[in-house]
């Protein structure tokens, strides 16, 4: 099924030794909360859109230019005075969860593009759910002895056994197949709602690799509402092609 995502390329961009951050929709939104907020607070511009047959039918429109629902935004990072954190950032981030029998062919493509274009770590992250977990915690899990260092490095706790679902499952153990460095994280959050909340906490860990990241909650709680909004618009969009498949038959 890879053969049916096509990706189209807006503009181009050096990515080697880039960091890249994935955020699908998980519990809280919380991942695709917090991708949003990166794209806008740091003006990253428009590299490629993934798209497929299998995609829900409509176009995001950002200032006036329509993508398709996957996006990918890039930008160059400021180096620090000591000449570091040169690397440049790349984002991925998308309002809905593909299909199960996406997933695989999801992956694959975001690993191979990331190959390909000689990224250094790809970052993914989830929400769990807030009853389970202490709301001052962030658990990691990663690839490699390398991304454990980092989890070292940024406080982040790591779990020793349990399961990650979904793509940020697959890209881990894929990535570790791969000799790449993948990072997950996951933050509580809460079933109900996009928690803006938790999408912050997720969001403390990303601003410490990201020092250029200015951090402020309420920001983040707009972006949450605008979401909501977005993937309500979505699901509408996606029923009603469901309702109206016998017309295209």
């Amino acid at each position: 099924m890879v053969e049916d995502l096509t990706v189209t390329e807006y503009s181009k961009m050096d990515c080697k030794n880039a960091m890249v951050l994935v955020g699908f929709p998980s519990l809280g939104l919380v991942s695709s909360i917090a991708t949003n907020f990166i794209v806008r607070t740091l003006g990253l511009k428009r590299l490629a859109g993934i798209s497929s047959p299998d995609f829900p039918p409509y176009a995001m429109v950002q200032e006036g230019f329509p993508m398709p629902p996957v996006r990918i935004y890039g930008g160059d990072r400021q180096c620090d005075e000591n000449g570091e954190n040169c690397e440049h950032l790349i984002v991925i981030t998308a309002e809905f969860l593909p299909k199960m029998e996406m997933h695989h062919p999801m992956t694959k493509l975001i690993l191979e593009w990331c190959e390909e274009n000689e990224v250094e770590t790809i970052v993914t992250m989830e929400g769990i759910g807030s009853a389970e977990a202490d709301p001052a915690t962030i658990w990691g899990v990663g690839s490699n002895p390398q991304m454990k260092e980092m989890m070292k490095k940024y406080d982040v706790k790591p779990m020793e056994e349990g399961m990650v679902r979904g793509l940020s499952g697959i890209m881990l153990y894929e990535g570790a197949a791969r000799g790449m460095n993948v990072l997950t994280l996951m933050g509580p959050a809460r079933m109900d709602m996009p928690d803006a909340r938790g999408a912050a906490k997720l969001m403390e860990k990303i601003a410490m690799m990201l020092p250029e990241l200015d951090l402020d909650t309420e920001p983040l709680i707009k972006e949450a509402e605008e979401l909501e909004k977005r993937m309500k618009g979505a699901m509408e969009t996606a029923s009603i092609s469901s309702d109206n498949s016998h017309l295209y038959r």
